[in-house]
C-alpha cells in the first residue's frame, strides 16, 4: 500500500499546487499509507489562515480599530494574494456572514479593483453600519 501512495505522489510533485491541493495530497498520501490519524494534524496545522472555506470568524477589534474587509473569492484570496491584516468574506457570503462584523466599527473594504468592494459598502450601508470604506484594490492596503 506504501508503494502505491509514493508512487502516486510522485506523479503530481511536478503539478503546480496552492496550500489546498498540497494538503489534500498529504492526505491522500497517509491514508495510503495508513497514518490517517496524521491527516487531521498535517490538516489542522496548515489552516491557520483566515479565509472562508475554514469559515473563520471575523476578529473582533479592539475600540476605535478597524477591520479590513476583503471581499474578493477565496481563491483569488489564497492564490493571488492578499494583505495579511485582511479576513476574506466573499461578496457573495457577506449578507449571510453580517452578524461578524459590529454595525459601530470602522469597516474597510478592497478586492480587486473596488467594483466589488463598492457594492459591499452598499450592502453594509443597506443592513445599518455606520462607518464603511471602499478602499479599492487590496494592494492600497498598509498592515501597520
Amino acid at each position: 500500500m506504501e508503494s502505491t501512495g509514493i508512487i502516486c505522489l510522485t506523479k503530481h510533485i511536478e503539478m503546480k499546487l496552492n496550500k489546498s491541493n498540497k494538503l489534500a495530497m498529504v492526505a491522500l498520501f497517509l491514508t495510503s499509507c495508513g497514518g490517517a490519524t496524521k491527516v487531521a494534524d498535517a490538516t489542522a496545522a496548515g489552516s491557520q489562515g483566515a479565509s472562508v472555506h475554514e469559515q473563520a470568524t471575523v476578529p473582533q477589534p479592539k475600540a476605535g480599530e478597524t477591520v479590513i474587509v476583503d471581499v474578493r473569492t477565496v481563491a483569488e484570496w489564497e492564490n493571488d494574494g492578499h494583505a495579511n491584516c485582511t479576513v476574506n468574506i466573499p461578496l457573495d457570503q457577506l449578507e449571510s456572514r453580517m452578524g461578524e462584523l459590529k454595525k459601530d466599527q470602522k469597516v474597510v473594504l478592497v478586492c480587486r479593483s473596488g467594483n466589488r468592494a463598492g457594492t459591499a459598502k452598499q450592502l453594509l450601508e443597506s443592513a445599518g453600519f455606520t462607518q464603511v470604506e471602499n478602499k479599492g484594490a487590496w494592494q492600497n492596503i498598509d498592515c501597520k
